[in-house]
Order: C-alpha cells, then structure tokens, then sequence
C-alpha cells in the first residue's frame, strides 16, 4: 500500500509539474527562444488545419516559409508562469509573462488536454493555435529579407498576381516572437523594420524597397548615352529625342547637337515602376543658315532647354529596362 501511494503521489507530482499545463506552456516559449522552430511548430495545437485556415480567411496554401530555423529575431526569454486556472471541462487557461527585446508582454494560452503518455501522465494541446499570421507587403520588390531567409512574395500566386509591382502576402509565423525584415542588393535596399507578432495574431508589415545609388547611376548612364546617341543626328529634329529645333531660314549646312546640360537623375516609385519626374536638360544646335529676307549667311547658335521624364523597372536578369515618357 506504501509502494502504491508513493507511486500515486509521484504520479501526481508529475502531471502538476513536468506534465502540467504550465510546464507545456513553458516548453513552448522555450523552443522559440532557443530557436527551435521545429519543436515549437510541432507543439500540438500549434498547426492549423484546412479547417481553421478558411476560419481565417486564408488560402489552403498559406506560406509556411517563415516557420524554420534562422527567421526568428528574438524569442520569449525571462519566461514566468503567473498563474494556472484550471476549468471544469478540464481545460486551463495559463499566463505567462516574458520579455521581448525590451517589451515585457503578459498572454495567456488557453490549453486542453490530450490522449495521456502511457494512459497516465497529462499531455496537452492549445486549443487556439498561437501561431500569427504576418501579412508582409513587399512594396516595388517581391523578394524580402526575414532573418537569414529570403522570400519570394509572388511564390504562392498565379496569373495577373506576378505582375504586382507591390506584393502582399500572408504568412504563417512563430509567435510570440520579434522578426526583423529587410532588403538589400546592388538596385534595391529597403530600411529594416521590427515587427512584434504575439500570438495568435495578425500583424501588418512593409518592407519598403528603394533605388540605391547604383539603380540611379545605372539609369543616369543609360540616360546620357540615350541623349548623346541623339545627339550625334544631323538634323534639326533628332528622331524620338526631347529636343529638336525648326528653323523658319533655309538650313544650308548639317546641324550639330551637343549637350550642354544633362538632367539629373531622380527615381521615386510610382504605381508599376520607378519613376523619374519631368527633369530639365540643355541641348545646343550650331547650324549654318541661309536668311530667307536677304539672302546672307550665318551660323545659328543656340541653348535648347528640353524635359525628359521615363520610367524604369528592373528585369529578370537584373538589367534595367527605361520607357521614356
């Protein structure tokens, strides 16, 4: 009778400690902070069925990309139970209180019970899964930086969708936890930005990619050949160039073009590209002509302001394609 009672007590030990609803909890956050992403994420109760994916007006084929190792920025640390209730249906509802970066968060986890180990020790599941659903805008670039991972935003999509200049896309996500998104390449970089996502829930973020220097240098190498390109035509109207000249006198030489004034590169998004404003440049034509009043000749010598605005968007092969407009 000893043996057994010792052997119940230590059973119930067990199950209101190591097996307890607040041990279940601790593991979880746990996992998260030492990056365990494969533990957390196949903690029962934490994956969403077909189910619970339509209940949140999502589609069947969420991204799960962000659910590895490497993504999370920082976890739960300073972890402490601050209380356990326990209901009558067997259910508990446990709080905890951690630290996120400098944030102290208190959440409480709702959590049933499940088949027990071996028939006698408690398992657990959430009854509303803790994942957040993070629904990431990747604005003038579909490819962003979370952690040490990067993604493709148009990955799940299909159709007229791969064209979006801007992205936005839902994905599922450890929480609670910090995640940081960038972007950086040679054309684009965009700003880091930290997003808090606790559980359970569903959290915006932008991740605002920019031309860099060299997107601006590129452009404006492009834009100076263009404009020297027409400049090497003999006419007094450079076919499909911003500047031209007519010329009421009798032109009696080949006019000659040069630039005095480039204008000066500028590149802000617009809807479906990166757009440069109506800039200002200067042409110069010396031209000899042949006065249709009196008949003598001069050499016409003239400044030509002129405005050239285009678009540019970057290929698949990291060229820069230009539309002037």
């Amino acid at each position: 009778m000893l043996v057994v009672g010792a052997f119940l007590a230590a059973l119930g030990s067990l199950n209101q400690t190591v097996y307890g609803a607040s041990s279940f909890i601790e593991r979880y956050l746990s996992a998260i902070a030492n990056d365990d992403i494969a533990t957390a994420s196949t903690t029962p109760g934490v994956a969403l069925d077909a189910a619970e994916l339509e209940a949140l007006g999502l589609p069947a084929d969420v991204s799960t990309a962000m659910l590895r190792t490497g993504v999370v920025e920082s976890g739960p640390e300073d972890v402490r139970i601050m209380s356990d209730v326990a209901h009558e249906d067997g259910t508990h509802t446990v709080t905890a209180s951690y630290r996120l970066e400098d944030a102290i968060i208190e959440s409480s986890f709702d959590v049933r019970p499940i088949t027990p180990l071996y028939g006698v020790l408690n398992r657990w599941e959430f009854a509303v899964s803790p994942l957040a659903i993070v629904d990431v805008t990747a604005a003038h670039n579909p490819f962003f930086t979370v952690g040490t991972l990067t993604l493709d935003a148009r990955a799940t999509k299909t159709g007229d969708e791969l064209a979006a200049f801007t992205q936005v896309t839902p994905y599922l996500a450890i929480a609670p936890a910090v995640y940081e998104f960038s972007y950086n390449s040679v054309l684009l970089e965009a700003v880091p930005a930290k997003l808090q996502a606790d559980a359970a829930a569903r959290v915006p973020v932008t991740v605002d990619a920019q031309p860099t220097a060299a997107f601006v240098e590129r452009v404006q190498f492009k834009v100076d050949g263009f404009l020297a390109a027409c400049a090497t035509q003999t006419v007094l109207q450079p076919a499909k160039c911003p500047f031209g000249i007519e010329i009421d006198d009798r032109v009696v030489g080949d006019p000659v073009w040069s630039i005095v004034s480039l204008p000066q590169v500028t590149l802000t998004p617009g809807e479906t590209s990166f757009d440069m404003p109506p800039t200002e440049g200067v042409a110069h034509i010396s031209v000899e002509v042949q006065s249709l009043f009196d008949g003598h000749r001069f050499t016409l010598e003239e400044d030509r302001p002129f405005t050239l605005a285009l678009s540019a968007t970057i290929q698949p092969d990291e060229d820069i394609a230009i539309q002037l407009r």
